[in-house]
């Protein structure tokens, strides 16, 4: 592994010193930028508006997706010191893709970042740690490498295409972060199917004390899922309507969890399964429609929607998926992700269809769906349509790229991947010493 990551740093280090650059609004000539263009303050950096947002986005994917993944009992230090890993290399790679896609100098053909740059990186990013939720203990620091290098240039190109060529908007990422990142992530499982992992099942569970770290992290997703699905939208009403939708959707789905959960049970009592995942469903779904009018009480029928669809996953679709599918899903992603991000998916092309200038305004219409230039005579109805191609295409990438990332890591490689009775076990790739005793003798 060790090797893997020098190589990785040194390629790093070559390609940004040949692609990247500052942009305008973070280079040393800013202030001649600023002459230029009539800008007569600081302020007007795009800095001042975005980094809050990014450092919501930045602590979700780190501290939130991070120990989301800590609730087995003996894989807390993959859980969170995995995920610290891909996120680092992730991000680097995914400004190198983005940028080729997206911030591309025509007239010296470099790559120039400033701090929106960095918040897709991190969005970039997410989609493989979705997809890392569904092989959680079940593959090795090299094979997640893997996964991220593909995945993140699958999640260009897809991003593209939704964004680009189809004119989508996702500002939360529904579609192409957590729709794809989750097919993605259970195709490649489906792929790597271990029909002898019962033989790790003492371990595949958790124990109190790693439940309540797992809940860390989704406290942190919770209170910044807002930030998520707002950092990227729209100056003004658009990104506060987007902080207003998610905030209500969230809400919605943690009273329907707690009560889906405690009806679902014998005795009345609450699974913390439910609790820690089922509650941020509301804000995967809220990522498409987040800037548009889908109104309060719209936000929150999404968020009660989500919190049954995603407490039902965990109790019955999850159970079947692995005896009839063959799909292992360690952390449940199709519960939290992929119904979810299918339904916030036909959500947004059900709202963009049915737009009209009475709820917007025509001004209104034209900056929340971006209908000028190329796409100015494009209709509600017309949006609609392409919203749900967009859909469609965060499926295909998810699926057939997972596929094909699958095979390749099923090839006959020195992946150093956990046999069947070591997966879900720190053990096999970190140094515990003491901890390990403590776990294996008192079952702490």
């Amino acid at each position: 592994m060790a090797t893997s990551l020098n190589l990785c740093n040194i390629a790093m280090i070559i390609l940004f010193g040949l692609f990247v650059r500052y942009d305008d609004e973070s280079d040393a000539h800013w202030s001649e930028h600023k002459h230029k263009n009539n800008i007569t303050s600081d302020i007007e950096n795009d800095f001042y508006y975005r980094y809050p947002s990014f450092q919501d986005v930045h602590v979700m994917i780190f501290v939130g997706f991070g120990f989301l993944m800590t609730f087995l009992k003996r894989y807390s230090f993959g859980g969170v010191g995995f995920n610290f890993l891909i996120a680092a290399f992730g991000l680097q790679w995914a400004l190198l893709m983005q940028g080729w896609f997206h911030s591309l100098d025509p007239n010296d053909g470099l790559i120039k970042i400033g701090i929106e740059n960095i918040i897709n990186a991190d969005f970039c990013v997410a989609g493989c740690l979705i997809a890392y939720g569904a092989l959680l203990g079940k593959v090795s620091p090299v094979q997640l490498m893997v996964l991220t290098l593909f995945g993140i240039t699958l999640f260009a190109v897809e991003e593209y295409i939704i964004l680009n060529v189809l004119h989508v908007r996702d500002a939360g990422g529904s579609m192409v972060i957590h729709t794809f990142g989750a097919y993605y992530g259970l195709t490649i499982s489906w792929i790597l199917y271990r029909p002898k992992l019962d033989h790790s099942k003492n371990l595949s569970g958790s124990v109190y004390h790693s439940d309540v770290f797992a809940m860390i992290g989704t406290l942190f997703l919770w209170m910044y899922w807002p930030s998520f699905n707002s950092a990227i939208a729209d100056h003004g009403d658009g990104q506060h309507r987007a902080a207003i939708n998610t905030y209500l959707a969230l809400a919605a789905s943690v009273l329907t969890t707690f009560a889906i959960s405690s009806l679902s049970a014998k005795k009345g009592k609450l699974d913390m399964v439910h609790i820690q995942n089922a509650t941020l469903a509301g804000g995967v779904a809220m990522g498409t429609a987040a800037e548009f009018m889908i109104s309060p009480y719209g936000s929150l029928i999404v968020g009660f929607v989500c919190g049954i669809i995603s407490t039902f996953g965990y109790l019955v679709i999850t159970p079947f998926m692995e005896k009839y599918l063959k799909i292992q899903d360690t952390c449940g992603i199709h519960n939290l992700h992929a119904m979810p991000g299918v339904l916030g998916g036909v959500v947004g092309a059900i709202t963009a269809a049915t737009a009209s200038e009475s709820v917007y305004g025509h001004e209104g219409l034209v900056n929340t769906f971006d209908f000028e230039g190329n796409y100015a005579k494009r209709t509600p109805a017309t949006q609609g349509g392409f919203q749900a191609a967009g859909l469609c295409v965060a499926l295909a990438f998810g699926i057939v790229g997972g596929a094909i990332v699958g095979f390749i890591l099923r090839l006959p490689c020195c992946w150093g991947d956990p046999s069947d009775e070591n997966c879900f076990d720190d053990e096999v790739y970190w140094e515990v010493g003491l901890i390990s005793f403590l776990f294996t003798y008192f079952q702490l």
